[in-house]
């Protein structure tokens, strides 16, 4: 049985509404496509340790595995709505599994 995966992703938005009206709903249309889920999309995040920026965006979803991920993530789809999310925004993207 394949383990669950979360991408987990830090990010410091410079345009919020660019990022809110154009990256956030091609974003999240490619996620529920490639078979992910958003368990968190939330601003305003309280660094405790280790983060330079102050209130950063969090969002966590969840995948049916690591290779579902991973598609995703290389996914040509991904990669152009990446580029516009790359000149908005500085983030940071973990993938992890869990049992």
């Amino acid at each position: 049985m394949s383990k669950k995966a979360y991408m987990i992703v830090f990010a410091t938005i410079h345009d919020r509404e660019s990022f809110v009206t154009n990256y956030g709903p091609a974003a999240a249309k490619l996620t529920e496509k490639f078979g992910g889920k958003y368990l968190i999309r939330a601003p305003g995040g309280i660094p405790l340790e280790g983060m330079d920026s102050s209130n950063p965006s969090v969002v966590i979803s969840e995948w049916p595995d690591k290779e579902t991920a991973e598609k995703f993530w290389h996914s040509e789809e991904y990669g152009e709505v990446k580029k516009f999310r790359e000149r908005i925004a500085d983030c940071k993207v973990l993938l992890i599994e869990s049992d």
